[in-house]
């Protein structure tokens, strides 16, 4: 039970779930009867379905994003953790300095300043696509950085001074003692900041780089539909974003089998 419904169950249990109910029907009603029925009547979402083609090519697109952002994100943000964790202070400092850095700016900052910026300081120039994977790649990294070190520092220390005792070399530790437990306490919170890039790439509209909100809002603009096909994005958001949120379970159980066999 979750944190919410131990609340209630302590407070009163079904006086309080009827009262939220009654409350929420009340909402519901009430937005029922304010609503603009003359606009809602004339919505037309079947015109959309002419644009299939191209809503589909921009949720790959954001799929595409996603699965850098995840899959690199992960990558570096392991060395990072790892980084944290050495003896040598300059690394250490440095794993710190980056992931304080990109946590604590925004990424719309930090896509322009890639796009933009970057490119009068360093002279090299980059196209839209490549400067939105670098700034979610850049971004995911520090954020999976903390998550994977959360798993390493919830992994008992008696693990990594059994290795120590055995002499195992520290490569080995590390890939066959210390990080397998650590990734199966990371799981929910992976999955998590998954689902909130998966989100966030729509941040990158502003470099038009085709993903679904960019490709939306074109159509919006073109056909003048903005409710249908932002109502149309949002569905296609929550339903992806649902459908990664239960590969949580899918995850544990795997791991599970595999501990078992």
């Amino acid at each position: 039970m979750g944190l919410f419904g131990e609340l209630i169950e302590a407070s009163g249990g079904r006086w309080i779930r009827g009262g939220l109910t009654a409350g929420l029907v009340g909402l519901i009603a009430l937005a029922l009867v304010n609503l603009n029925w003359r606009i809602v009547g004339g919505l037309d979402f079947a015109v959309l379905w002419q644009y299939r083609g191209a809503l589909a090519e921009g949720l790959v697109m954001t799929l595409v994003l996603t699965a850098a952002a995840a899959a690199c994100g992960m990558f570096f943000g392991t060395i990072l953790a790892v980084l944290t964790q050495v003896p040598l202070a300059a690394a250490r400092w440095f794993a710190i300095g980056y992931v304080e850095l990109f946590r604590n700016t925004p990424i719309l900052v930090q896509v322009l300043w890639i796009h933009f910026a970057l490119p009068l300081v360093s002279g090299i120039n980059t196209s839209a696509i490549v400067s939105g994977v670098i700034a979610i790649v850049l971004q995911a990294s520090a954020y999976f950085g903390e998550i994977v070190r959360g798993g390493i520092r919830a992994v008992p220390a008696g693990y990594g001074e059994a290795s120590d005792a055995l002499g195992i070399p520290v490569y080995t530790r590390w890939r066959r003692v210390i990080l397998p437990p650590a990734f199966r306490v990371m799981i929910p919170p992976f999955v998590n900041m998954t689902i909130s890039f998966f989100k966030a790439s729509a941040i990158l509209t502003v470099l038009q780089v085709g993903e679904l909100m960019t490709v939306s809002t074109r159509i919006a603009n073109a056909i003048f539909k903005p409710i249908e096909i932002l109502t149309l994005a949002a569905l296609i958001y929550f339903l992806f974003g649902y459908a990664i949120s239960q590969s949580t379970h899918w995850l544990e159980r795997s791991l599970a089998r595999r501990e078992g066999r």
